[in-house]
């Protein structure tokens, strides 16, 4: 169990990381910022539900032996569900609004966008924390 843990938990650090140094740059140095912007709320969801999924894996694969670490897998992935479900379409609403005009939901998506960013970082340093340990 703790070996399909330990994978579980490798394979979604490995894709956060792909995300965020190879995907989402990429995909701004290809594409006009609108357009990128489009494809990656189309990604999003899809990188969040794997995200959910992996991480909640290790959870139930850690849960007898390791309660401790299980639980930060399960925070893990209601965090991403919060962002998935709650903070994303938020961000999304603010940027249409900005991109429409409006100055003040350009400060409030500014704010929000560093919360994903910051939670999403956490996350990745927790995943990696975890394997340290394990």
């Amino acid at each position: 169990m703790e070996t399909a843990a330990i994978v579980s938990i490798s394979a979604t650090l490995g894709a956060m990381l792909f995300f965020a140094i190879a995907i989402a740059p990429a995909v701004f140095q290809a594409l006009p910022a609108d357009q990128a912007g489009l494809f990656l709320r189309r990604l999003f969801p899809r990188y969040y539900a794997a995200l959910i999924f992996g991480s909640s894996t290790a959870g139930l694969l850690l849960l007898t032996k390791y309660p401790l670490y299980a639980g930060v897998c399960f925070l893990i992935a209601a965090s991403t569900l919060w962002v998935r479900q709650i903070l994303v379409p938020q961000i999304n609403e603010l940027r249409d609004k900005e991109l429409a005009g409006d100055p003040l939901a350009g400060a409030h998506f500014a704010r929000w966008h560093r919360v994903s960013v910051a939670i999403n970082l956490l996350q990745i340093l927790a995943l990696a924390l975890l394997l340290v340990w394990l």
